[in-house]
């Protein structure tokens, strides 16, 4: 074992097992304080959030929080939600985006807490409807992709003396990107119109949050505008989004920026098309019409002739009266035959895209990166050829419709090259973390006082009584020493050539404690005891000089 620590163990077992428990309880209790007083101390300031939340609000919150990184607390309430001061306005942001709370307390609810005393008509009125503004916007907001929504209702009132009836209205905005609010726009626009009595779904309005148009009534020109910028955008956007994922694995999502701008034809159009396959005949019904006619025609009187007028003839009955015969047959047959026809009616109310203009700046401190510093200019170029292509097949790039790509290699700001750009000023970042400096201040103040009042008077007890007793000290000193002694322990003594080592004058009171008095100063008998320990020489040196002052 090597002597240092031999050296320490027997320093320990020379405190004897007394002194050594109370050194490890002091040490113990020490550890314990400045534990606490450092979790206590430094653990982080909160700021009030939300308040009067509901659960499942609370629940929800706290997993976006969570995933953010954002550190968070809930009240006893339950219903308060606290964060660390500094990031309410970063976990509002954050929130807001995620289309929380969506408790607005808004519902049916709020009958629960309307009295019927003194409640006016209008007053009761003004409650159904935020009542069912309330609920027509919680259901709206269970359609998926739709993270907050917003319902006006504008219900008429009824005259009596009024020709024509108002009819109610209803606008709604709703949180949400551009294709699930183009794409729900219509069903809530059914959605609405059904819930309210009398709304037809032509006075329903829908807008975004941005202010875009999404659906409205029958008028065409409004309709038709909102529609096609609201196409154009969504369709950049589909394209900036496949651009990202293409080259965000590879370059790094803040390496690099895409934009598009699209041209999109939004014309709606009606085809009719009639088509007859002359090939192609069927008999749709045959008529056959057959007539047969037979006539037979007989005078009854004798046709008059010149014989009848002679006097000498005789007329002879035997030419009889004159007889006629007719007969026709007619045969007629019509055949209708039936063409096979092909009716087409196609109506496009989609979209075209007519032309894309797609420009990519990529950080060439990356590309080098990637390279190598050794990288040439062709290498840089040649991968630049590379993320083209990419683009090409992520944005559905068409050269025959007149489409437009650049891709550049260019270098990129700090800001947007990822790097952190530089904060506020002295004042704002010291007004920011004045909750933690405070902690930290509060926290050295702590462990000062623990040392001091602590670590410090153990270390001097401890140290004070480990040495020999006053009886050893006494009983090795002459007689003219012992007197010497006692005049030292009577309360005055001298220091260099005639006193004790260490100097000063003490005086106790008759009746005071030992203990006491060793704490407030080391009896005379202890210093002498601690003089032996550093130097026995000098000890020796004392004692003859007061043992030849004794003989003198």
């Amino acid at each position: 074992m090597p002597e240092q620590i031999q050296r320490i163990i027997d320093n320990l077992r020379s405190f004897g097992p007394q002194r050594l428990a109370m050194m490890g309880g002091v040490a113990a209790l020490v550890i314990a304080i400045i534990a606490i007083a450092s979790i206590y101390l430094n653990r982080p300031a909160y700021e009030t959030l939300y308040v009067g939340l509901e659960r499942s609000d609370v629940n929800q919150i706290g997993l976006v929080l969570g995933e953010a990184g954002i550190d968070f607390d809930v009240a006893s309430d339950g219903t308060t939600l606290l964060v660390t001061a500094g990031k309410t306005s970063q976990a509002r942001m954050l929130l807001a985006e995620k289309g929380l709370p969506t408790s607005t307390n808004a519902g049916y609810e709020l009958f629960d807490n309307v009295g019927s005393l003194g409640l006016t008509t209008f007053m009761q009125q003004i409650t159904r409807i935020r009542a069912l503004e309330g609920e027509i916007a919680r259901t709206i907001q269970s359609i998926a992709g739709i993270r907050a929504a917003r319902v006006h209702v504008v219900l008429p009132e009824r005259g009596s003396f009024r020709r024509e009836e108002q009819k109610p209205t209803a606008s709604v905005v709703i949180r949400a990107s551009s294709i699930d609010g183009q794409r729900a726009a219509s069903a809530i626009r059914h959605l609405v119109a059904a819930a309210v009595p009398g709304l037809n779904m032509d006075s329903v309005t829908v807008l975004d949050s941005n202010g875009t148009l999404l659906a409205s009534g029958d008028d065409p020109s409004n309709s038709s505008m909102a529609r096609s910028i609201t196409v154009e955008q969504s369709v950049a956007s589909n394209i900036e989004a496949n651009i990202r994922r293409a080259l965000a694995p590879y370059l790094g999502p803040e390496n690099f920026r895409a934009s598009v701008r699209a041209d999109v034809n939004t014309d709606s159009r009606q085809i009719e098309e009639t088509i007859f396959d002359p090939n192609s005949r069927v008999e749709r019904s045959v008529q056959v019409v057959r007539s047969n006619d037979s006539a037979n025609q007989r005078s009854a009187a004798n046709p008059t002739t010149v014989e009848q007028n002679l006097p000498t003839a005789s007329v002879e009955g035997s030419g009889g009266a004159p007889e006629s015969s007719e007969q026709s047959e007619r045969r007629e047959e019509i055949t209708n035959y039936e063409l096979n026809s092909k009716r087409i009616a196609t109506v496009s109310n989609g979209y075209s895209v007519s032309k894309l203009s797609i420009a990519v700046v990529v950080n060439q401190a990356r590309l080098r990166a990637i390279l190598g510093d050794a990288a040439t200019e062709a290498q840089v170029n040649e991968r630049v050829a590379d993320i083209q292509k990419l683009v090409v097949s992520a944005s559905g790039f068409d050269q025959t419709r007149g489409d437009m790509l650049e891709v550049s290699a260019v270098e990129f700001m700090a800001e947007e090259a990822g790097f952190d750009a530089p904060g506020g000023g002295v004042i704002e970042q010291l007004t920011r973390q004045s909750g933690t400096m405070i902690n930290a201040a509060a926290f050295v103040l702590v462990v000062f006082l623990v040392v001091w009042f602590g670590i410090r008077p153990m270390t001097a007890a401890i140290a004070g009584n480990n040495g020999p007793s006053f009886d050893e000290v006494q009983r090795s000193l002459p007689s003219g020493a012992k007197s010497q002694q006692a005049a030292l322990t009577d309360g005055s003594a001298e220091s260099g050539s005639g006193g004790a080592p260490g100097g000063g004058q003490v005086t106790y009171s008759e009746d005071a404690p030992d203990d006491i008095r060793r704490k407030i100063k080391p009896a005379p008998q202890e210093r002498l005891a601690r003089m032996v320990d550093l130097s026995e020489e000098r000890t020796a040196q004392i004692l003859r000089k007061w043992a030849a002052q004794e003989a003198s």
